[in-house]
């Protein structure tokens, strides 16, 4: 289950980019993936378009959400998610200090 959305601040936790910090841009919940700004750029050789021209580009590539952790909006450490039920609705709070997360 996916527990981060759009415009979550993140860290990454293990691989090449440990401990950066970005914003997720895109997430793929079939693929457990997530793009996140600054992390994870590859080289792309691109053939030229009409309105681009061609050569290698520079671009970030999903990566998996195991390797990614939720960072929390009012203590500011990484954290695990938890799902509580607040008036029917399901919410996400941080593990570490129990707020709920925006």
């Amino acid at each position: 289950m996916v527990n981060l959305k759009k415009k979550d601040k993140v860290v990454v936790i293990s691989g090449k980019d440990k401990g950066k910090k970005g914003e997720v841009r895109e997430v793929f919940p079939d693929e457990n993936r997530v793009v996140v700004t600054g992390v994870n750029i590859i080289s792309k050789h691109e053939k030229p378009k009409k309105d681009k021209p061609g050569g290698i580009v520079k671009k970030e590539a999903p990566i998996h959400i195991s390797n990614v952790m939720l960072v929390c909006s009012k203590c500011g450490k990484p954290s695990r998610v938890g799902i509580k039920i607040e008036g029917g609705e399901r919410v996400r709070i941080c593990k570490k200090c129990g707020e709920i997360i925006i």
